[in-house]
């Protein structure tokens, strides 16, 4: 496929068929998806490749509490899970809110997930002494996270990025045997989806890019 057109119609697949996706197209969505650069190339990150049912199971039941807090959040107007406003859902609230099956079922029904790790001791956190939450530490597992999604589209599958299971990370630890020093940063489900989307929404360019300054002119207005 062409480049642009993977870029523009790699969406988050939720849903998927029983189709196979087979070691020999996994193994090449993984070959190329190395390729995507890493903080000082260290390449600290790690995939877990998962195919047992149970586990998978354990993995979306992992994810459950968190996105039981992020809708009772959304019902509440609240930007769920933000680390500047603080939350005024209580515990009982989130602990009897029901969660759509869209954010388990993925996990459960895909046929293979995806857990990727990345090792802390090899990580430049440049935000750490900022006082706010860090974000810099991800340039080195997100874009191999990217990568792999644009494989898979490229090859017919498709799947997304899921961060619920993150608030349980000593959990998921356990469960699939990551060790103290990784840092959990996603879990996703691979597979062939149900349908495929051709037309994603997204802002136009002038929206969110400015020229010089943040508030600068619009580029592309």
């Amino acid at each position: 496929m062409d480049l642009y057109e993977v870029m523009r119609t790699t969406f988050a697949a939720r849903e998927f068929t029983d189709d196979p996706l087979p070691d020999d197209v996994l193994a090449r969505i993984l070959d190329n998806a190395r390729f995507a650069p890493s903080g000082g190339n260290r390449q600290g990150a790690h995939v877990t490749v998962v195919r047992d049912p149970g586990v998978r199971r354990g993995l979306a039941e992992l994810g459950a509490p968190a996105a039981r807090r992020y809708f009772a959040q959304l019902q509440a107007g609240e930007n769920p899970w933000n680390s500047v406003q603080p939350s005024g859902v209580s515990r009982d609230v989130i602990d009897q809110t029901e969660i759509p099956d869209t954010f388990v079922a993925p996990i459960a029904n895909a046929q293979v997930v995806l857990v990727f790790s990345v090792d802390l001791g090899v990580v430049a956190a440049l935000d750490q002494d900022l006082g706010r939450v860090g974000i810099a530490g991800g340039a080195s597992v997100y874009p191999l996270v990217w990568n792999v999604l644009l494989g898979a589209r490229n090859e017919g599958f498709g799947g997304t990025i899921t961060t619920m299971a993150i608030a349980a990370e000593d959990r998921v630890r356990e469960l699939v045997g990551i060790p103290d020093g990784h840092a959990v940063a996603a879990v996703v489900p691979l597979g062939k989806p149900v349908r495929q989307l051709r037309k994603l929404r997204r802002r136009p360019v002038a929206e969110f890019v400015t020229r010089e300054r943040f508030d600068g002119p619009a580029f592309g207005a």
